[in-house]
């Protein structure tokens, strides 16, 4: 809003503003037609049929658009970051979010999906802190930092998935000599949009015996044996109670998928392509209320089918290489990369993986999406 249109707003008492126009399926322009609109201006009132086009498009036309960002120049920036801005409250963390181009500056990759990259230096503690976003942090590369969800101090490894559902304490702490750095995902805009969030500062510092190094949280300990339920579960939380999915799981069903698809029994999603997704051990959900997370391997050589889905997503490279085209736009990416799909914009990709940029043969992609939202509502639909 510029600043004419404020003061034109001070002097008539309404920000509406209403415009008769003579176009098909409108009322002819009269004079008493401006004298309604007018009328419509000082009670706030606005009509249907000078909006409808834009509140009841034919289809989505999300305000995001694709866009990708490098992880090496990421890595770049939050390697300076870590030199010139310290840790403590007030920043709470040295975190760095994608800001989508098309949404004004806010630093949301979609209208719904926070990502960021988040840097910790050697020996660095970023305080404890609880939120109701729902959030995870998943790992590109390095180790050695653990987070502590709840007292419980759960190691940070390359390929690990993370979910952490909110109102949960939660700190993190470097117990190398090296930095580390990673993504994290939340659902902060669609939270902001909704004005259902909440904050709240914990202790600046963990104590002497949440600062050791398992090998294995407490979580994986008790939930993390795959396809068995511990009888004392006590009732399901609003995300999964196990804090971390190690790579060695993720890794090892991808490529027992590819292996039956090539001994002619099936499992993939499509030829050359397979997929999981993260889920609740209580009850084989979502791991978290508001985010879906998923893990693709692509064999070299093979270019998925193309499919636009409502919701969006961001997606960032594992491992591998390959072009991936979202809507009219493609990029040739690599290790680390992110990039975001917007609401019904159609996606396919292509892998051009190999034997010096792959450790599995294929283009490795980690995704997370608002899927569960668009679910719960009955909004979700996808063409493919």
């Amino acid at each position: 809003m510029t600043q004419s249109s404020i003061a034109q707003d001070i002097a008539t008492g309404s920000p509406v503003r209403l415009q008769a126009v003579s176009a098909q399926g409108q009322p002819e322009v009269t004079p008493a037609l401006e004298e309604l609109y007018r009328g419509f201006e000082q009670e706030l009132l606005i009509p249907l049929w000078t909006e409808i086009g834009d509140l009841m498009p034919t289809h989505p036309r999300s305000r995001a658009t694709p866009h990708l960002w490098r992880w090496e120049r990421l890595r770049a920036l939050a390697t300076q970051a870590g030199d010139l801005v310290p840790l403590g409250r007030g920043g709470e963390r040295r975190a760095i979010a994608l800001a989508n181009p098309s949404l004004g500056g806010r630093p949301f990759a979609t209208p719904t999906l926070w990502a960021a990259i988040q840097y910790l230096m050697p020996g660095e503690d970023a305080p404890e802190h609880r939120h109701t976003q729902h959030a995870f942090r998943f790992v590109v590369e390095g180790s050695g930092v653990w987070t502590v969800v709840g007292g419980d101090p759960v190691p940070m490894n390359r390929g690990d998935f993370l979910p952490q559902a909110g109102w949960n304490w939660h700190a993190h702490h470097n117990a190398t000599s090296e930095p580390m750095a990673w993504i994290d995902g939340l659902d902060i805009p669609f939270q902001y949009v909704t004005e259902a969030q909440f904050f709240e500062f914990g202790r600046d510092e963990i104590s002497d015996a949440e600062r050791i190094t398992p090998e294995r949280s407490r979580s994986e300990r008790l939930w993390g044996h795959p396809g068995l339920r511990p009888l004392s579960a006590v009732p399901a939380t609003p995300g999964s109670p196990l804090l971390s999915y190690k790579w060695e799981y993720t890794n090892a069903a991808l490529a027992d998928q590819l292996l039956l698809e090539k001994e002619g029994f099936g499992g993939t999603v499509e030829h050359g392509h397979a997929a999981v997704r993260y889920s609740n051990p209580h009850d084989g959900s979502d791991v978290l209320p508001t985010i879906r997370a998923e893990f693709h391997r692509i064999v070299r050589g093979t270019e998925t089918a193309p499919v636009r889905e409502t919701g969006s997503s961001v997606y960032q490279v594992f491992d591998g290489s390959g072009v991936v085209t979202v809507g009219d736009r493609s990029w040739t990416v690599g290790r680390g990369d992110l990039f975001v799909v917007p609401s019904w914009e159609q996606l396919s990709v292509k892998s051009e993986a190999g034997a010096t940029d792959s450790d599995e043969d294929g283009l490795d992609l980690f995704r997370f999406s608002d899927a569960p939202v668009f679910e719960a509502l009955k909004l979700d639909r996808k063409d493919a």
